[in-house]
């Protein structure tokens, strides 16, 4: 299975807006910057986060986005679901009933693959259901020794982080 590049950049935008002020606020075009991406491309990917009350929608000239909960409160999982939707990776079309010779009636089992596939996808979805961004963020704090991660982030923010009314 492979997701689109928004997901990383949704993720990791999330996990940029954590670190937020209280009443602090980054511009999309300020995300983009960071992570190096299409701003046009990410704020497609914040309008569906906002619309998952993910992130928060701040209008006006000193607008942006922030949190709207918890990092404990958003996982993986809610993250993937905004960008990608809801509907399953895989999708059986009941091509075993197609062909020269397709067996009569409507199968009464499920076909075999479909129930592999689908037990797969719901281990998948609850390994990423588990993690928060808040177990993202201690991850990476870990892993961080040196501090030149947080050094980094810190000073952009630092620079372009905005406060709203």
């Amino acid at each position: 299975m492979k997701m689109s590049d928004g997901v990383e950049q949704a993720i990791h935008s999330v996990t940029m807006l954590a670190h937020l002020t209280e009443g602090g606020v980054l511009s999309a075009a300020a995300l983009a910057e960071f992570h190096g991406v299409s701003p046009s491309y990410l704020l497609k990917h914040l309008q569906a986060l906002s619309g998952a009350s993910i992130v928060q929608t701040v209008p006006g000239p000193k607008g942006g986005y922030r949190l709207a909960r918890p990092t404990g409160d958003i996982s993986l999982l809610d993250i993937v679901l905004a960008v990608e939707g809801n509907a399953p990776a895989f999708r059986c079309n009941e091509i075993r009933q197609r062909g020269p010779n397709p067996v009569p009636g409507k199968p009464t089992k499920p076909c075999g693959i479909a129930s592999a596939m689908l037990k797969a996808e719901r281990a998948y979805r609850a390994e990423l259901a588990r993690v928060t961004i808040a177990d993202v963020i201690g991850d990476l704090n870990e892993t961080d020794t040196d501090g030149a991660i947080a050094a980094r982030g810190c000073a952009f923010l630092e620079i372009n982080e905005r406060k709203s009314a």
